[in-house]
């Protein structure tokens, strides 16, 4: 799907769902991470995730846009367009909008790189950061921690 059949996609959701026509762009950013979409409050655009449609279709799609939308007209209107605000969440539900949309990807997790032992009882402890071992002392028996090479 180009960015034209977007446009008019977004045109004709707004139409028939909201009775109100979308005079604005829609256009896909692929510097979206992890969300299907974004309403700009400043030029009222709609920034679409080309991944959400690559990955899950034009069903996953229509879902983001409707979303997108119910931000877009509440805005426009004055009222609640937020996540939190009433108007948002029964515009949602009128409209059969998701809340959110699936799972784009996954962030990242960070996994621990510093493993440290007590010398004397034995207690693990693993790090994100490194820490000072002359500085601190075992919370269980008050012993010397010492660092544990990973090979």
């Amino acid at each position: 799907m180009d960015e034209r059949e977007l446009q008019l996609l977004t045109e004709s959701i707004s139409r028939e769902l909201f009775g109100r026509p979308f005079r604005h762009r829609v256009f896909f950013n692929p510097r979206l991470r992890t969300t299907g979409g974004r309403y700009r409050l400043h030029d009222h655009d709609i920034e679409i995730n080309p991944e959400a449609y690559r990955k899950y279709g034009l069903d996953e799609l229509t879902g983001i846009i409707k979303h997108e939308l119910c931000h877009y007209h509440l805005h426009i209107e004055g009222k609640g367009y937020r996540h939190r605000d009433r108007d948002f969440r029964e515009l949602l539900r009128q409209t059969g909008a998701p809340r959110h949309c699936s799972v784009i990807r996954e962030p990242a997790r960070r996994k621990a790189k510093h493993l440290y032992r007590c010398t004397d009882c034995g207690q693990s402890y693993v790090r994100k950061i490194r820490m000072d071992t002359g500085r601190y002392r075992c919370g269980k028996c008050r012993g010397r921690i010492q660092k544990v090479d990973e090979n």
